[in-house]
């Protein structure tokens, strides 16, 4: 690790095998905490490059417990976290949408770090059990459309760099991992991003895969479409810039989509936007980011047509029940 501290300190980028190598030691417990929260902290003062992610991803990767679930076509709603926005939690909430508009979601989350509640807080919190059991999580695939990757127990080796990450309490390259790692290897994927710089990063590497993919960050800083602001779009299809009068919706004001001080609060949000008893804007909001998700699935429709499905998920009730029949 010294070498690797040095390389970087002297503002050297990893190769692909070099992240690949490090990150393997560090899930293995090679290294002590103070090297490890060396090793993060760097890459709070520098952009990460594509072969730096790239190493990072394929060593994760390998190191997880892989679940196979091939036979359905899934998605995988995650943010990268790390915004600073407090946000209620519109990814796991727009999940539900997804999946009540008769969509597969296998979502990988875990607890927040650098937010108050992450979307394993809350579904824990409403009673949903977490689960590394392949059999169960085909089985709430087919009753819910919805399953939940906890990611510590996929990702075991992480037990070492986990409390690191709570004591440091920021956002690490862990959050830019965390949309791309997840162990069931859906084929659709819509990923929120903390800045542009990323977004391209990621784009270069979904660009790599087979999978169809949406890579959103908004320009004032939130890794979802907040519809506070104009906000980047990347795809297979081309990169736009998107306001959101051009999708049908008034711009909001960031206090509008605050998610609260406590996971109680994040639980009522949550539930009051699936039961579409939500404010205006939080339910937009909810809206605009499952449109663009089910379009994953559905290349050939239009934005419009894709609302008007996560529009009448919510309001027949399809999206609260994905949850209570995955929590029941």
């Amino acid at each position: 690790m010294k070498v690797i501290l040095n390389q970087l300190f002297e503002q050297q980028k990893l190769s692909e095998q070099q992240a690949y190598d490090v990150l393997t030691k560090i899930g293995n417990g090679a290294y002590n905490s103070s090297q490890v929260a060396s090793f993060l902290t760097v890459f709070l003062m520098r952009n990460i490059s594509v072969d730096e992610l790239k190493g990072f991803q394929k060593a994760l990767l390998d190191l997880c417990l892989k679940i196979d679930l091939c036979e359905f076509n899934t998605i995988d709603l995650c943010g990268t976290g790390g915004d600073g926005k407090n946000t209620f939690n519109i990814s796991t909430i727009s999940s539900f949408v997804v999946a009540g508009a008769g969509y597969k979601v296998a979502k990988h989350g875990n607890y927040g770090v650098s937010s108050n509640c992450g979307s394993s807080n809350v579904l824990e919190y409403l009673g949903y059990k977490f689960t590394n059991d392949e059999s169960k999580l085909k089985k709430q695939l087919d009753i819910a459309n919805f399953c939940m990757m906890h990611a510590p127990l996929f990702h075991p080796a992480m037990k070492n760099v986990g409390p690191i990450r709570a004591e440091l309490g920021v956002k690490t390259f862990f959050n830019m991992l965390g949309p791309i790692v997840n162990p069931s290897f859906p084929k659709n994927q819509m990923v929120g991003v903390f800045n542009l710089e990323l977004a391209r990063i990621y784009n270069y590497l979904l660009q790599d895969s087979t999978k169809n993919f949406k890579v959103v960050h908004s320009l004032d800083g939130y890794d979802e479409i907040s519809l506070t602001s104009k906000f980047k779009l990347i795809s297979n299809n081309g990169d736009y810039l998107i306001s959101p009068k051009e999708i049908g919706f008034d711009q909001l004001n960031q206090a509008s989509i605050y998610g609260g001080e406590t996971i109680q609060e994040a639980a009522k949000i949550f539930i009051d936007v699936l039961e579409n008893k939500g404010t205006k804007a939080q339910q937009n909001v909810v809206i605009a980011n499952s449109a663009f998700a089910i379009q994953c699935f559905e290349p050939t429709k239009s934005y419009d047509e894709c609302k008007g499905l996560a529009i009448a998920s919510l309001e027949a009730g399809n999206a609260i029940k994905c949850l209570k029949a995955v929590i029941n």
